[in-house]
């Protein structure tokens, strides 16, 4: 009998976790789950770590706190504390193996680059950001390709804004709330939520972006994110950083004006940055997601022939919002 290959997933129970879980054990493989609770591996028990990662064909890291959180300086910690520790743990677990995984694919975020509107932004050409979003990202980035591991290929998944989760029903709640207009950045009390955290902080004040509602919106469908991690597996020439993102992005008017069909919504009013502000506090989470212009382009995915299924935004907020 063939033995049946093994993947060590950490940080498996969020959404993007269960369905790859799923996706995993359809495939034929015996999957180990890692996280605060296990149930097969905890972080608090290293040991157990290095057992699971030692002979396994595949490890996926997708571990972290929620950004779905307002930016609390007690959140901002968590926030780059779990990516960075497990991210780390796992490395050090992989240096010791024996039998190392042959690929290790590490969650990222396509917010790693700057605010763009000016042209887009891909792996071989992005210019990255200045903040707290962005330094977590570099922080999580840093950790992953850290040090000498000759046996693993290293791959960061720096995915743009996944539909079919927190993130889409979210943006679906603004659009029912009647704030399904275009979002106009503008004044705004000044904070500090935002400022640089890590070894090497960057960014200032909260920057003011005069884009009348032409933001650009990268995005991708949950079905992609799992066929474009298939494709990585099958592809060795891809390691480094990877841009999970759907090759047709959108503008905020654009994807609010679908927001609204979907949701059967018939107005949706402009806010502008003094309005949205007090709605994501009701909401407990940031403006950010709104306001911030990402423009990314899966140019490494597609060069290497990767085909989306959900290339366009109306038919994947149809399927993942009006479900």
């Amino acid at each position: 009998m063939t033995e049946r290959r093994r993947a060590v997933i950490a940080g498996w129970n969020g959404f993007i976790g269960h369905r790859l879980v799923e996706d995993l054990t359809a495939r034929g493989y015996d999957v180990a789950r890692v996280g605060r609770t296990g149930p097969d591996g905890t972080w608090s028990d290293p040991a157990s770590i290095m057992r699971l990662v030692d002979g396994a064909d595949l490890v996926v890291n997708l571990a972290g706190k929620s950004v779905g959180c307002r930016y609390t300086d007690r959140n901002r910690d968590e926030i780059l504390r779990s990516r960075v520790d497990t991210t780390r743990q796992l490395r050090e677990a992989i240096a010791a193996a024996t039998a190392p995984p042959p690929l290790w694919m590490n969650a990222s975020t396509a917010t790693i680059y700057r605010y763009a509107l000016d042209r887009p932004q891909t792996e071989s050409d992005g210019e990255l950001g200045e903040g707290f979003s962005v330094d977590v990202a570099r922080s999580w980035e840093d950790e992953l390709f850290a040090g000498d591991l000759p046996g693993t290929r290293r791959v960061a998944l720096r995915m743009a804004i996944v539909l079919g989760g927190p993130a889409s029903d979210l943006l679906a709640r603004v659009a029912r709330l009647g704030l399904g207009g275009s979002h106009r950045d503008g004044w705004w009390f000044q904070h500090r939520r935002y400022r640089g955290i890590g070894a090497h902080p960057t960014g200032g004040p909260v920057p003011i972006h005069h884009s009348h509602g032409r933001q650009r919106f990268s995005w991708i469908h949950i079905d992609d994110v799992l066929s474009s991690m298939r494709f990585i597996q099958e592809h060795p020439e891809l390691e480094g950083a990877v841009n999970l993102s759907a090759p047709n992005p959108s503008d905020d008017r654009t994807l609010m004006a679908e927001l609204r069909r979907v949701v059967g919504m018939p107005v949706g009013l402009p806010a502008t940055r003094w309005m949205l502000e007090p709605a994501m506090w009701v909401l407990r989470n940031e403006s950010e997601l709104l306001l911030k212009s990402r423009w990314v382009l899966p140019e490494r995915l597609e060069s290497a022939g990767f085909e989306f299924a959900w290339p366009d935004i109306r038919p994947a907020l149809r399927d993942t919002v009006g479900t």
